[in-house]
């Protein structure tokens, strides 16, 4: 069930889908990169400002799922305007910084997103831009992403499958909104 703040800014209301906490892991493979499955942590927030703000950490796992290092972070605001179009400007910690655009999908909570601008330090790794595809599928969000380097052709490289999470002041506000319950808790069920 997607909820819908009272405090969100009313031209955010379509992309209310992707607020929260969430979690899940994915699969990374590109050319001349290491090939792994990695763990992933996205926050989508708000102020009430008409942007909604990003961050995404993820991390290798070994083959029993143990974090094993970082793999990326990227931090971000989204904006989306009257016609569904949908603007992304981002940084990611390998010194790369995106300007990206793209467009709600019509009567499905689907985003198709596009590298518009890339700009790269001198440390980052070859890259000239990508595309992603963000879905709200059951519940669940998922991606995939795309990217290409003067050497690669556009290729899919990255995608995750995450859940939403809930994090400790969510799990405290739900329970002081349940009050006073019996001290033996099987009343509650009767």
């Amino acid at each position: 069930m997607i909820e819908i703040p009272s405090d969100l800014h009313p031209d955010l209301v379509p992309l209310a889908f992707l607020l929260g906490n969430w979690a899940g892991a994915g699969v990374s493979d590109f050319p001349g990169a290491e090939k792994c499955n990695f763990g992933q942590e996205v926050t989508f927030s708000h102020d009430g400002r008409d942007f909604l703000e990003y961050t995404s950490h993820s991390w290798v796992l070994d083959s029993e799922g143990n974090k094993v290092r970082p793999l990326e972070t990227e931090t971000g605001y989204w904006r989306i305007d009257k016609d569904r179009k949908v603007e992304v400007v981002m940084a990611r910690d390998q010194g790369v910084i995106e300007i990206w655009y793209g467009e709600l999908a019509d009567k499905k909570p689907q985003i198709d997103l596009v590298t518009d601008a890339v700009a790269r330090t001198a440390a980052s790794g070859p890259y000239s831009g990508g595309k992603r595809l963000y879905g709200y599928v059951n519940s669940d969000l998922m991606w995939v992403g795309e990217k290409a380097t003067p050497e690669v052709e556009l290729r899919p490289y990255m995608s995750a499958h995450l859940k939403k999470t809930v994090t400790p002041e969510e799990v405290e506000a739900m329970a002081k909104s349940l009050g006073d319950l019996p001290d033996d808790g099987i009343a509650f069920f009767k």
